[in-house]
């Protein structure tokens, strides 16, 4: 029951944050209400529906409609808020409630996939995807590149190593499930925090060199080759 609360909590949270990033700058396209609250949607629940349908089971968020509706009714404040407040409330409190939900994801998608007897590097990759997944939608239909595949606090390696550790808890450990979460939420959690704080993010290869601009030629210069 407890835990069923949190994930109607983190729903929630991820499509208010949804709704809000689908206003700033960098992903408004003109969007209609309708389709800001799709994309809230999108971060709400859209991870676990991948999650889901990857483990060839009903998504959880369709088949229970209090998921839909708590989505719908986070679209509903995130648009009601004017988009200066809401950016504001995004960067200060509310930043460490969405630094609490992507845990609770990973460990949620690593539980499930255990339950569905896949292994356990399957069951890593699960909370991932179904941590990540919302705001892989969300930039994909703006246009962007996902955020998994560029620089931002580690946002793929935090669910992975939460994923990881929840799962020596419970195998290596012999934790219960509510110990083995906790642990693994304070640690993904900690982890979130503190990248977002001291700016830590992934590393990126050697940049491509840019290709020389051409000097336009001289009035009158000739372009064929000199003999």
């Amino acid at each position: 029951m407890v835990l069923d609360v949190i994930d109607l909590i983190a729903a929630a949270t991820n499509a208010f944050n949804g709704a809000l990033i689908a206003r700033r700058p960098d992903h408004y396209r003109h969007y209609t209400v309708i389709g800001i609250t799709i994309l809230a949607f999108f971060g709400g629940i859209g991870g676990g529906v991948l999650r889901d349908v990857l483990l060839n089971k009903i998504p959880a968020p369709i088949a229970d409609y209090r998921y839909l509706v708590v989505a719908f009714l986070a679209a509903g404040t995130a648009l009601a808020l004017d988009y200066s407040a809401g950016q504001a409330f995004r960067k200060g409190m509310f930043h460490y409630m969405t630094a609490f939900t992507l845990p609770w994801y990973a460990i949620v998608g690593a539980q499930k996939a255990i339950d569905a007897h896949l292994g356990y590097i399957a069951a890593v990759l699960i909370g991932v995807i179904a941590t990540t997944g919302g705001r892989f939608l969300i930039d994909l239909a703006c246009g962007l590149p996902p955020k998994q595949l560029v620089r931002g606090e580690f946002f793929v390696l935090n669910p992975a190593l939460t994923a990881m550790l929840f799962l020596v808890c419970r195998a290596s450990f012999g934790l219960s499930l509510i110990p083995a979460t906790a642990v693994a939420v304070v640690f993904g959690f900690g982890f979130r925090v503190a990248a977002q704080h001291f700016g830590w993010e992934e590393l990126e290869p050697y940049e491509p060199r840019r290709p020389e601009k051409r000097q336009p030629d001289a009035p009158g210069q000739s372009l064929l080759p000199h003999a």
